[in-house]
């Protein structure tokens, strides 16, 4: 058993031979058993890079490994949610359930996907065209939890719920990384509804990997501060963002050092700090290194 759920190394894909990269060089490591949040603009490349992990498109250069192994031969151990939530509409609820058990056999939990339905107050005889979109997520969620994966890619999984649904599919979530070390990679644009529930952060901007890492390691790497508008009390440290408001200095950083004494400073939140990072493209990347070549070849 592999204890990376996620490795790429120098990973890219570019679509059509003429057309712009999607993703670019990027390189992280996520450990198993973690709920990661990737994060960023819309055509940041979150969803390119869930669907390489899943194996649904080839990379244009560089690599990833699943859960210690190629993308195809993870597949059976993956469970991925598209944004589009693709479903038979033909089929009615009971069936689209009873076709993920035959398609996992071995693998299928009936009370956990027959759980999660039941939660949205669903008539397993609906047919999936008559569903709304929130109750197709439902749908989708209760296939992908009832593969009982080892790593769940969900992509802009709440969009269409309201919050009390995304409040009880969060904590069923939640509750399936508890029990039984799921690792959960999910993307979303609401940094505040992840900020209590994943402990990894991936930011991806311009195709890059602008940040990785755990989110409480991120945050104590930087600091906002203010003082007086100064800028040389800056330039030892790495600067993410500031702004002057008349006589006073404000901004984000990465100490190099000691800070001037005078200043106020405190801890970011994860909101913040990803906000910063998408204002300023600029800004250094942080990450945390990937496992040594010779370590994943093995």
């Amino acid at each position: 058993m592999s204890d990376t759920a996620i490795e790429a190394i120098g990973l890219g894909r570019r679509f059509g031979r003429r057309g712009g990269w999607a993703l670019r060089d990027c390189a992280f490591r996520l450990p198993t058993g973690r709920v990661c949040a990737v994060v960023g603009p819309n055509g940041a490349g979150k969803s390119t890079l869930l669907a390489l992990t899943a194996g649904l498109l080839p990379p244009t250069e560089g690599r990833v490994r699943v859960l210690g192994t190629g993308p195809a031969e993870a597949r059976p151990r993956v469970g991925f949610i598209a944004q589009d939530k693709p479903l038979y509409p033909q089929l009615t609820i009971a069936e689209t359930l009873r076709m993920g058990a035959d398609l996992n056999p071995g693998r299928w939990d009936a009370a956990l996907a027959e759980q999660v339905v039941a939660g949205g107050d669903l008539d397993p005889g609906s047919r999936v065209r008559t569903l709304s979109g929130g109750q197709r997520t439902r749908v989708a969620l209760a296939l992908a939890l009832g593969k009982r994966p080892e790593l769940l890619l969900l992509d802009e999984p709440m969009a269409d719920l309201d919050p009390l649904a995304r409040h009880e599919l969060m904590g069923t979530l939640m509750a399936e990384a508890a029990r039984h070390g799921t690792t959960i990679v999910m993307s979303s644009h609401v940094v505040a509804e992840l900020e209590d529930s994943c402990d990894h952060l991936l930011l991806v901007g311009g195709g890059r990997i602008r940040l990785s890492g755990e989110i409480d390691d991120l945050l104590a790497a930087h600091v906002r501060v203010s003082g007086a508008a100064d800028s040389a009390g800056l330039d030892p440290h790495t600067v993410v963002e500031s702004r002057v408001t008349g006589r006073q200095l404000t901004a984000l950083v990465r100490p190099a050092g000691p800070l001037p004494a005078d200043w106020l400073r405190s801890t970011p939140s994860l909101e913040e700090l990803v906000l910063a990072h998408l204002r300023n493209p600029q800004a250094p990347a942080l990450t945390a290194a990937t496992a040594p070549a010779e370590e994943s070849a093995a």
